[in-house]
């Protein structure tokens, strides 16, 4: 049994029993694949998938319990690199995000361009996923760390999340729309008059949009949904309706054939996390862009909080709000600034 044998079964599964797939992922060729699994099934003496003809069709029992160890195992050996790499000082390497797009799109350019100018051989690799995919592949070990946000300040059910920064919804209309000749703010009734354009998890019972027209008993019609906030936005000025997207997704010196309104007194503010996996060893330059993307969470903080497998880390104390965040230039400013 090899490394090599266990991370093309974890890519098998991660990639839905897609063995094309799986091998493009891992740079390796279908054939070879497919070899090194049958190795292994041999060698263990059972099969780790069902087949219908020469596709896979399922895992088995037996190859769920291989699945959950081969995972274990392969993080480990990603831990004991990183320790090496930190014992060495390396200062190059690879940082792989799993966010959702509004924060790739608005909240991250700038802190991944002050890592990028202090670490210039780290590469930097953003997975901009659905919210309800950002977690799995952090759990998957797909990703060093996910960025993302929940209602009401709740934090992820899994993984050690540290609160980032706060934000609330914002409503978007073009110029000139009903809603922004009024001089109030809109009202959850005057919204739930017009067709809404807002997220694909505003769907969802749980999402701060949902609840507050349910407690207000109205049921609004939703006209379309996107996971982008730039489609959002485009339809919008197609004129299909009023979008309620998140604050940091209005570009004032950008959108400005759209008028934003306030919606801080109708939603229930939003908590951005990064989240991490339990048990993980992060590389400095890691740690280095959290402290850079979120600068409340000072280092020595976030490496305890992963030595006690994340416990306090809810009650994280001056967790700012977006209009409050400020992103240092370089690593090294929030050095200087921390002396």
């Amino acid at each position: 049994m090899t490394l090599t044998q266990l991370r093309y079964l974890v890519a098998i599964a991660d990639a839905g029993l897609n063995i094309t797939l799986a091998a493009e992922r891992v740079h390796a060729t279908q054939p070879g694949l497919s070899k090194l699994l049958r190795q292994l099934e041999d060698e263990l003496g059972f099969q780790l998938f069902h087949r219908k003809g020469r596709s896979l069709h399922a895992i088995t029992h037996a190859g769920t319990h291989v699945l959950e160890r081969a995972r274990i195992i392969l993080a480990e050996t990603a831990n004991i690199r990183s320790i090496a790499a930190n014992l060495r000082n390396e200062s190059r390497g690879t940082l792989r995000i799993a966010t959702t797009h509004t924060q790739a799109r608005f909240a991250l350019p700038s802190a991944v361009a002050a890592l990028s100018r202090s670490y210039p051989q780290v590469s930097v690799h953003l997975q901009p996923v659905n919210d309800s995919d950002v977690i799995s592949l952090l759990e998957g070990g797909q990703v060093d760390l996910a960025i993302v946000s929940t209602a009401a300040g709740a934090p992820p059910p899994n993984g050690i999340a540290l609160p980032a920064y706060r934000w609330n919804r914002t409503v978007l209309v073009p110029k000139g729309h009903a809603l922004s000749k009024q001089k109030q703010a809109p009202t959850l009734e005057q919204l739930a008059a017009h067709p809404l354009i807002s997220y694909d998890s505003s769907l969802k019972a749980e999402s701060s949009l949902a609840r507050a027209f349910h407690a207000a008993n109205l049921h609004p019609q939703i006209a379309m949904t996107a996971s982008d906030a730039d489609l959002i936005k485009t339809y919008v000025r197609e004129g299909l309706g009023v979008g309620v997207l998140a604050e940091m997704a209005y570009q004032p010196e950008h959108d400005t054939d759209l008028s934003e309104l306030s919606a801080d007194h109708l939603f229930a503010a939003c908590t951005t996390w990064i989240v991490l996996r339990r048990e993980s060893v992060l590389r400095e330059y890691t740690l280095d862009f959290i402290s850079v993307f979120a600068p409340h969470l000072e280092r020595r903080a976030v490496s305890r909080a992963l030595a006690t497998g994340g416990a306090g880390t809810s009650q994280w104390p001056g967790v700012p709000h977006w209009r409050q965040r400020q992103v240092p230039h370089k690593v090294q400013d929030l050095v200087a600034e921390a002396q």
